[in-house]
């Protein structure tokens, strides 16, 4: 038959000229394209049979087969799947039409990261040109199925094709790839080499559905030709029914791809059907990983299209807060290997995201209420990065406040919700309190709980980091506030006692001079001096302002990098403690004030040690305090 010579489109050369000439830094995905093109051509087959039973094709045993030659230094990949007439060849081939290839080649020259680069292979339909990375030389035979002739295309990606009819072509088509000399440095691996060619399969195209195949090198001269090799598990495991796998091969795959060597806590899985179909398999670990709070902490689960791998750690398919889960998502209508930049605005991933993180928030809470063992594992590990989303997540704010749980003064050991103890508020309590500190014993040693444990009244005892962010960005729950027993004026007196409002303003009357008098010689670390209601054994405590930054919020921010403003904080005095009722009486019968100054510092700064702080100036402290003793010996 005649061999004809065409030339490419000026754009297809320019993209040949940008394959051979290496831009993209990993050559391994080469082998991905051919063997998704192929398993889509034996996808289509397997359908058109269907819809037409007279189709002359063999559908016996479809496959996937990749052939080396060393000695001729060639890699072929064929399947025997639809196949191609000449007309598509050509069309397909020579000129991919309708791929946007204009766009292709403006993004492509405009991607600088690694992930970028690679992210481009595939976006328009050109995967079949990534063999010219690592090949001089490509050549493809071709016969469409129910078709008696064949076509063999072949290119040096010099600007020019050509086609040829041919009688003896199988059905299907093949590949070959006259493979480059290998050069490591460049990152063009030898693709002779078995052991790289089934790194790469199982990499890439371990899910494919169908066998992918290799026949093994001969043990020497004369032997016989080995069986071939399937490359390839075939088993995706969310693409089977439920009853057809068991807990170990769930458990198998979360270890693999989960680099863990425990069994995973809870297995999640979704399937989306409808006008975006996508299938995911979730896990949640048993533990926390010792990273999980670095910042090269590597988060996201697995992306495949139509079972082909396409990227770990896909960070657009669940938000921060959800680092910790693992898994592989497969979408139906991705193009393949779309890039990071991409993902994070394209429509269908962000209902992907939003329903994968309803789907895992809803599981935590099935687990809190049929297996309190397994949640209270679940929250032990990763509560703390779940409180995250109260912060970042306004839209799934209350699904994750409902599977929170903390620690409370109304058990020693076990935590509460919040609608339980909303439930257990007492008559006229309207707001819910909290303390936050870094530990319970510290929190529960705190001056400022002492009105609330005489009283009964429940305070929520927050330790993580992130409690103080998220108490504040949430305001409320069931339309009680959530209030600091640190922050602002809380006065529980006028709750529980008639005449109490009398006995604060005859406190105050009396304590009147005082207050104004500290205030001035604290002036530089205080806003305020006021009497407590808060405190029933401590002689002060210091409390901030309803609406300022608490020191560990400043610090919090600090360590980010962000200056903030120093807020002075008030200093709330015990009318009933002794010291304060002596310091007082030393106020109104002294002229001379200077110890009398000591004694105030002494005290502000003993309020801030009280509450995990420590003074301004520790020497200045240190030689207050030790004068004082020496002349009380």
């Amino acid at each position: 038959m005649p061999t004809e010579t065409f030339e490419f489109q000026v754009e297809a050369r320019q993209l040949l000229q940008l394959m051979i000439h290496s831009v993209y830094s990993n050559k391994d995905v080469f082998l991905r394209e051919l063997v998704s093109n192929a398993s889509d051509a034996l996808d289509k087959l397997r359908l058109e049979k269907l819809w037409d039973d007279s189709l002359d094709a063999d559908t016996s045993d479809l496959h996937i087969e990749i052939d080396i030659d060393k000695d001729a230094r060639t890699l072929t990949v064929r399947d025997n799947g639809i196949g191609m007439s000449y007309d598509e060849v050509g069309q397909l081939i020579g000129t991919i039409a309708n791929s946007g290839t204009a766009k292709f080649l403006q993004e492509l020259r405009e991607a600088k990261d690694k992930a970028g680069e690679d992210g481009l292979i595939g976006q328009f339909g050109v995967g079949f040109y990534s063999g010219f990375m690592v090949a001089d030389e490509v050549t493809l035979l071709t016969r469409r199925a129910g078709e008696s002739q064949g076509t063999r295309w072949s290119s040096r990606g010099e600007g020019t094709y050509t086609l040829e009819k041919v009688d003896d072509a199988p059905q299907g088509t093949s590949v070959t790839l006259h493979l480059k000399p290998a050069d490591p440095e460049n990152q063009l691996h030898d693709y002779t080499s078995p052991w790289k060619i089934r790194e790469i399969v199982k990499r890439y195209s371990d899910f494919i559905t169908w066998p992918i195949r290799m026949v093994p090198e001969k043990a020497g001269e004369g032997d016989e030709t080995p069986e071939p090799e399937t490359l390839n598990s075939m088993k995706a495991l969310w693409a089977r029914p439920r009853d057809e796998v068991s807990d170990d091969e769930y458990h198998e795959l979360y270890k693999h791809i989960g680099h863990d060597w425990r069994d995973p806590l809870e297995t999640i899985r979704l399937q989306a059907e409808g006008t975006f179909e996508y299938q995911a398999l979730l896990f949640l670990p048993a533990h926390a990983p010792h990273d999980l709070f670095t910042r090269d902490f590597k988060r996201g689960v697995q992306l495949y299209v139509k079972r082909v791998f396409i990227m770990d750690d896909c960070e657009a398919l669940l938000p921060p807060y959800l680092r910790f889960v693992k898994g592989v998502v497969d979408a139906a209508d991705l193009s393949l290997n779309v890039s990071r930049e991409i993902l994070q605005q394209d429509r269908h991933i962000e209902m992907m995201r939003r329903r994968l993180t309803k789907k895992v928030l809803s599981t935590v809470k099935e687990m809190m209420t049929k297996d309190q063992e397994r949640y209270g594992t679940f929250w032990r590990e990763f509560g703390t990065v779940l409180k995250e989303g109260l912060v970042t997540d306004a839209e799934n704010r209350d699904a994750i406040l409902a599977v929170a749980s903390f620690a409370s003064t109304h058990h020693d050991t076990e935590q509460t919700t919040l609608a339980r103890y909303v439930e257990r508020m007492k008559e006229g309590q309207e707001d819910i309190y909290y303390l936050t500190g870094e530990s319970r014993q510290s929190i529960e040693n705190s001056p400022h709980m002492e009105a609330f444990r005489e009283r009964g009244i429940e305070v929520l005892l927050l330790t993580d980091p992130v409690d103080e962010v998220w108490a504040d960005a949430v305001g409320e729950y069931d339309g009680k506030k959530l209030r600091s027993v640190a922050k602002g004026q809380i006065d529980l007196d006028a709750k529980d006692e008639d005449g109490a409002d009398d006995d604060r303003e005859k406190q105050t009357e009396e304590y009147a001079g005082l207050l104004g008098w500290m205030k001035e010689q604290l002036d530089e670390d205080i806003k305020d001096v006021r009497l407590s209601s808060r405190l029933t054994v401590s002689p002060a405590c210091v409390v901030s302002d309803a609406h300022d930054l608490t020191p560990a919020l400043e610090n919090m921010y600090r360590a980010m990098g962000q200056e903030v403003p120093r807020a002075k904080r008030i200093l709330e005095l015990n009318p009933d403690h002794q010291l304060v009722k002596g310091l007082n009486q030393a106020y109104r019968e002294r002229e001379d004030r200077t110890e009398l100054a000591e004694t105030a510092e002494l005290l502000y700064s003993l309020a801030v040690l009280a509450e995990g702080g420590q003074p301004k100036e520790p020497a200045r402290f240190v030689k207050l305090m030790t004068d004082r003793l020496e002349r009380a010996l």
